[in-house]
């Protein structure tokens, strides 16, 4: 749709277009690249563009197995993107209606975790239907991307959602196969037709990471939110069913158990929490069993010097997640490596403000003072970094009404920006630019 605002203005105007015109923004190398609506097809036709292209979507996670954004990213925009052109889904791991999955070949099994998906890769470039454009998510879908591509003589097209070697704590979980999964990405980046950044701070890390990656083939696509689903909840069944306080709001964590998350950091600050707020933690799925060790370690200890914590240590329904952000006084997001962060604009779209740290894709999102408040993070002073987390909290608990009007102000924006239709229109265009024809 249209991209309003006095920067973007002053842009068209230095174009020599008018800014009372209808612009649109689309993406391009330089991502400041004008195009007149007049002289390319409006988003209704976008379809009608590629009529008759299939995409194969190659991604570890599928419906029922999402356990972070880079999975919900992929439902949703599969979602979208269906209604536009023909979509092929294959995935890791057991059977399912709605995608081909593919499981550790037997004789991987037990192996490393990095060979184990190798395996997947090539099983799914054996079992690709005959496509035009291949199009992988994460590392552990972008080798049968590539290869797929390669065999297909078609475009492989890879959304970046994280990147390795910006998560060196993955060798705690991968050993060795931390240095394959490396090379795999960096593989698939460098021979990539073309690249979409979920942020223009992905992007930037994408062209820091692998230099050799052409800047004219990365295309900044952001994440999206369907706000249909993720809108405020009156109910407090679930809370009700998981044990967790309806009296008194909480500050709620939503992630899985790993250092990118900075779970550790918010344990730490929640010592210094004025008394009385709670603090829910809907986390699972440790990276390693140290990391488990580690969160209940300090679990306990808050329990025991404050009281208040309340640990979901299982995979949630959806349901029980929307439920349980529309009660929560505030959102921590207190990551210390994060592309975008879907789950930041999941709390704004219940109306939830947001206290999250200032890195990566999140101060796209996050607008510091009017949706939340932003915290830097300084990985030399983790200390600090904690003690900015409980202060900005404290801040938010103090000022109800404050912390309510920048609720409202988060959904407005979820609602405006961030529509995962438009989201895959976008992307068709990068399957059109990267030269997919049916």
């Amino acid at each position: 749709g249209p991209v309003r605002g006095e920067g973007l203005q002053a842009l068209a105007r230095a174009a020599g277009k008018d800014d009372s015109e209808d612009f649109r923004l689309l993406p391009h190398p330089s991502n400041l690249a004008w195009i007149h609506r007049s002289s390319h097809p409006h988003p209704d036709s976008v379809g009608s563009t590629l009529a008759g292209v299939r995409a194969a979507v190659i991604t570890k996670e599928w419906p029922p197995s999402n356990y972070g954004g880079a999975g919900v990213h992929v439902e949703y925009l599969v979602r979208e993107l269906r209604t536009l052109i023909d979509v092929d889904v294959h995935c890791f791991g057991e059977p399912r209606p709605d995608a081909t999955a593919h499981e550790v070949p037997a004789n991987l099994a037990g192996a490393n975790a990095a060979i184990e998906t190798l395996g997947v890769d090539l099983d799914i470039v054996a079992g690709l239907a005959d496509v035009d454009v291949t199009h992988s998510h994460t590392w552990y879908a972008n080798l049968a991307g590539h290869l797929g591509g390669l065999m297909q003589g078609v475009p492989h097209v890879i959304t970046a959602h994280s990147l390795e070697p910006r998560r060196p704590w993955k060798e705690e979980q991968l050993g060795g196969g931390y240095r394959v999964s490396s090379w795999v990405e960096r593989t698939a980046y460098e021979h990539a037709t073309a690249i979409i950044a979920v942020s223009h701070g992905m992007r930037a890390d994408v062209l820091d990471c692998y230099p050799g990656v052409d800047p004219a083939k990365v295309h900044v696509v952001h994440n999206g939110i369907d706000t249909a689903q993720y809108t405020p909840q009156t109910s407090t069944a679930a809370l009700q069913r998981l044990g967790v306080p309806t009296d008194n709001p909480y500050v709620l964590f939503v992630g899985r158990i790993t250092r990118q998350k900075g779970i550790n950091h918010l344990l730490a600050a929640a010592n210094d929490f004025d008394p009385g707020i709670p603090l829910v933690l809907a986390a699972s799925s440790p990276d390693t069993p140290e990391m488990g060790r580690e969160v209940a370690e300090a679990v306990d200890h808050l329990n025991a010097t404050r009281g208040g914590v309340y640990w979901l240590d299982t995979q949630l329904q959806r349901s029980d997640v929307i439920e349980l952000l529309s009660h929560a006084l505030l959102f921590a997001c207190p990551s210390v490596y994060e592309p975008l962060g879907i789950v930041n604009l999941e709390a704004m779209a219940c109306e939830t403000p947001v206290v999250a740290s200032a890195v990566g894709g999140i101060p796209e999102v996050v607008v510091d003072g009017e949706t939340g408040l932003l915290v830097n993070y300084d990985a030399e002073d983790a200390e600090g970094f904690e003690a900015a987390i409980a202060e900005a909290v404290n801040d938010v608990a103090a000022d109800p009404a404050r912390a309510e009007l920048m609720g409202v102000a988060g959904r407005e924006r979820a609602v405006s920006q961030f529509g995962w239709h438009a989201i895959a229109e976008r992307t068709v265009e990068v399957y059109r630019a990267a030269g997919a024809a049916g």
